[in-house]
C-alpha cells in the first residue's frame, strides 16, 4: 500500500486490531518474516517452503528439497539466505537469488529447530531429537559439526558435591531449543528439565546455567535488538529476561545471573502456550495457545494483558505466531487447516496526499468559481503544456531506506513471474512484476456461465448449436407410453 496515503497516527499504532485476511498454499506448519519484512517464509507439512510477498500476498518462490514437515525457518541478516529444518533429518540452506540449495546437512536424528548465526550465514546451531545439539560450519562443501553439551554448568565445588541423582539427571538432559544471542558470540539452549544453558560459540563450552522451570523449555526468541529474550515452557508460564552486556569489562562471567523480568500466564483457563513472539520494539509479547483459537498480547512495562486476538472459526487452533519487524501486523498458522491468518489495523487512506491543493472537508462547502477556470486556450498552448509535462523526469529506480535501517545495497529477491506449477488452493496467478491475484472462477473456460446449470448433455447440445453443428436427437419416451 502507498505509504503516503496512510494516516501517520494510525501507522504509529503497535497493536493489530482485526483479522484482515488469510493465505493458503498447502498446510503451513511454521512461518518467519525476513528482517526487512517484505517476505514471509512458510514451511509446509509436505516439506515445501513457500515465500510470500507481503505487499501483494502472492507466492514469490517455491523451494522443494525436503520430504517431511518443516520444523523451523531462519533468515540470514541480508535476507538472501534461508535455512529450513525438517523432520526428514536434514537442514537446507537456500540461496534466494536463484532458489537453489546452497548446502544440505544430514543428521542422525530429526531436527527440533535450527537457527542461523546473525552475522555468518555459513554457521548455524541445531537442536536434535533425543540427541545432543550441534554447531555446524558449512563454509566448505563438507560440513563441520561440533557437539554441544546439554548438561548444566556447575562450579568445581558443585561438581565435587553433586549427588548421584543429580549426576544421573544431568546425563539424561536433552536440548529442545537453541538460539544465538544478538552478537552471535553465545548460544542459549533449553532442555527438557527446564534448564537454560549459555554456551560460548568459539569454545563450545557451557559458561552459565540456570533453571527456570521443572518442565520442558519449548521456545526461545530474542528481540530485534538482542538485549532481551522470552522463554516459553510447558508449565504454562512465559518468562521475559534481560541479557547482560558482555562487552562490559566489569561483568564477572562466573558470578552474574539471569533474572526473570515478567511472568505471563492465564491463571483462569490455565492455558499452555504454543508459540511466542516479540513486537518490533520489544514492548509487547504475543503468544498462541494450545487447543484454542486465541492470541494473547501482553505489554512488558506493567506486565498486563492488553489484547486478545481471536479467529472467527472457534474450532481452529492457532499454532506458530510471528510479528512483523516493522508494522502492527501478526501472522499465525492454523493447526488443523494449515491456513495463515493475518491480523493488522484498519488504515483509512489520506487522499489529500495526492495533490497539495486537495482538501478533505467534513461537510459541503460553497465553491467559488475562478474567472479563468473555463477559459478556452489555443490548441498549440495546450499541446505545449502536455509536452512539458511529459518531459518531467520520473524516478522509478531509487529505493527509499526502510524504517528498520537497512541500506540500499541490501539483497532483494528477484521476482519470478512463473513460480512453477501452482498447487495453491486459491490458485494465485501473476499479473505483473511482483503483482499477484487470485484467478477468477471460470476464467479460461468457454460458456462458464452456462456450465453451472443443466446436465452435461444439455450443455453439449447448447455448445453444438451455437457452433452450428448440432444434430437432431431422437426424443426419448418413457416406458409404457
Amino acid at each position: 500500500m502507498n505509504q503516503e496515503l496512510l494516516d501517520p497516527f494510525i501507522v504509529a499504532q503497535e497493536l493489530p486490531e482485526v483479522l484482515c485476511g488469510k493465505l493458503r498454499s498447502g498446510h503451513s506448519s511454521c512461518v518467519r518474516f525476513n528482517r526487512r519484512g517484505d517476505l514471509l517464509a512458510s514451511g509446509r507439512a509436505d516439506g515445501t517452503v513457500i515465500i510470500f510477498d507481503v505487499e501483494t500476498n502472492g507466492i514469490a518462490r517455491k523451494l522443494r528439497g525436503h520430504t517431511r514437515q518443516i520444523q523451523s525457518l531462519s533468515w540470514s541478516s541480508s535476507g538472501r539466505y534461508l535455512l529450513s529444518a525438517s523432520q526428514d533429518w536434514k537442514c537446507v540452506l537456500w540461496d534466494l537469488q536463484d532458489g537453489s540449495r546452497l548446502r544440505t546437512v544430514k543428521f542422525e536424528a530429526p531436527v527440533f529447530i535450527a537457527e542461523l548465526h546473525p552475522h555468518n550465514h555459513f554457521q548455524f546451531v541445531a537442536a536434535l531429537f533425543e540427541d545432543q545439539p550441534v554447531l555446524v560450519d558449512i563454509s566448505a562443501d563438507i560440513p563441520k559439526k561440533r557437539t554441544l553439551s546439554s548438561a548444566p554448568h556447575r562450579t568445581p565445588v558443585e561438581r565435587e558435591n553433586v549427588s548421584e541423582k543429580q549426576a544421573a539427571q544431568d546425563a539424561k538432559q536433552q536440548t529442545t531449543v537453541a538460539a544465538f544471542t544478538g552478537t552471535g558470540n553465545h548460544i542459549l539452549t533449553g532442555t527438557r528439565f527446564g534448564w537454560i544453558n549459555m554456551i560460548d560459540t568459539n569454545t563450545c563450552e557451557t559458561i552459565y546455567s540456570t533453571r527456570l522451570s521443572t518442565k520442558i523449555i519449548l521456545f526461545i526468541r530474542f528481540t530485534s535488538s538482542g538485549e532481551d529474550f522470552v522463554v516459553n515452557a510447558s508449565d504454562g508460564i512465559i518468562r521475559t529476561l534481560k541479557l547482560p552486556t558482555f562487552g562490559d569489562t566489569s561483568l564477572d562471567i562466573d558470578h552474574f545471573s539471569l533474572e526473570v523480568e515478567h511472568k505471563f500466564q492465564d491463571v483462569v483457563n490455565r492455558h499452555t502456550w504454543s508459540h511466542v513472539a516479540f513486537s518490533p520494539t520489544g514492548e509487547f509479547v504475543a503468544a498462541s495457545t494450545f487447543g484454542s483459537h486465541d492470541i494473547y498480547i501482553w505489554e512488558r512495562k506493567q506486565g498486563s494483558l492488553v489484547k486478545i486476538l481471536a479467529l472467527e472459526d472457534d474450532k481452529e487452533e492457532v499454532g506458530a505466531v510471528e510479528w512483523h519487524p516493522d508494522r502492527p501486523f501478526i501472522v499465525a498458522c492454523g493447526a488443523s487447516e494449515g491456513e495463515i491468518y493475518l491480523w493488522s489495523i484498519q488504515t483509512p487512506q489520506r487522499w489529500s496526499a495526492l495533490a497539495p491543493d486537495f482538501v478533505e472537508v467534513e461537510e459541503n462547502v460553497e465553491y467559488v468559481e475562478p474567472e479563468d477556470e473555463f477559459d478556452i486556450h489555443p490548441i498549440e498552448e495546450l499541446h505545449k503544456r502536455r509536452l512539458d509535462r511529459e518531459d518531467e523526469h520520473v524516478d522509478v529506480l531509487t529505493m527509499e531506506p526502510s524504517k528498520n535501517g537497512l541500506s540500499e545495497g541490501q539483497f532483494r529477491m528477484p521476482v519470478l513471474l512463473d513460480v512453477g506449477g501452482s498447487d495453491s488452493e486459491d490458485d494465485i496467478i501473476a499479473i505483473g512484476a511482483g503483482q499477484f491475484r487470485r484467478r477468477t472462477p471460470g476464467q479460461g473456460k468457454d460458456w462458464a456461465g452456462e456450465e453451472s446449470a443443466g446436465s452435461g448433455e444439455d450443455q453439449a447440445g447448447r455448445r453444438a448449436a451455437t457452433n452450428g453443428s448440432a444434430k437432431p436427437q431422437a426424443s426419448k419416451r418413457r416406458r409404457g407410453e
